[in-house]
């Protein structure tokens, strides 16, 4: 672990490697887990805010699940997330040509919705924790639906932190990216030490 300002960081984020592979993978974190992704509470009132732009990517079901529980629920650990259509996918998903992609973001990139998505969703494999003090701790969630993401990494030899850049950057900001790179090359110059 490295602290960084009042942020705690996995070595993980450094030295493993990761790059999405929807070909492969099919989008399937939206539609595999125990609960839905993780909300900050402003993005509660943002999806609500903005549910018109992207509502018509959206399946029926997915309405449907966000009509009946809300923009988001609380999971049993008390933490917000968005609601799930039948225990599955994520109700702001849809599936084009198999794969699994989020209404929210299609929605953003054709310019319709100001809000990307959910930050927990574009930064995983990144997972946030608060702790009592304030601080924050950034670790590697491990996952085998991720399995194609982790070949792809290796294979192009991106450290997770690198795959996830304008993630880290929009939730971050530039100077904390800029953080973790110097960290790298630090860790990198450590290891070539006799």
């Amino acid at each position: 672990m490295i602290e960084i300002d009042d942020k705690i960081v996995s070595l993980d984020l450094l030295r493993e490697c990761f790059a999405c592979d929807l070909s492969r993978c099919k989008g399937i974190c939206c539609v595999e887990g125990n609960a839905g992704a993780p909300l900050e509470i402003e993005e509660v009132a943002t999806l609500e805010a903005q549910y018109e732009t992207y509502k018509p990517y959206m399946t029926p079901e997915g309405i449907a699940a966000v009509e009946r529980q809300g923009f988001m629920v609380v999971d049993d650990e008390g933490d917000y997330t968005t609601p799930l259509v039948g225990d599955a996918e994520c109700a702001y998903s849809y599936t084009e040509n198999g794969v699994t992609l989020c209404a929210v973001e299609r929605a953003f990139r054709e310019g319709r919705c100001s809000f990307r998505k959910p930050i927990s969703c574009h930064l995983y494999p990144i997972r946030v924790v608060r702790f009592s003090n304030g601080t924050l701790g950034l670790n590697y969630h491990r996952w085998e639906v991720c399995r194609p993401a982790v070949e792809c990494g290796r294979r192009l030899g991106i450290p997770v932190y690198k795959a996830l850049r304008e993630p880290i950057v929009r939730r971050f900001g530039e100077e904390f990216y800029r953080a973790l790179e110097a960290a790298e090359e630090f860790l990198r110059e450590q290891e070539r030490r006799p």
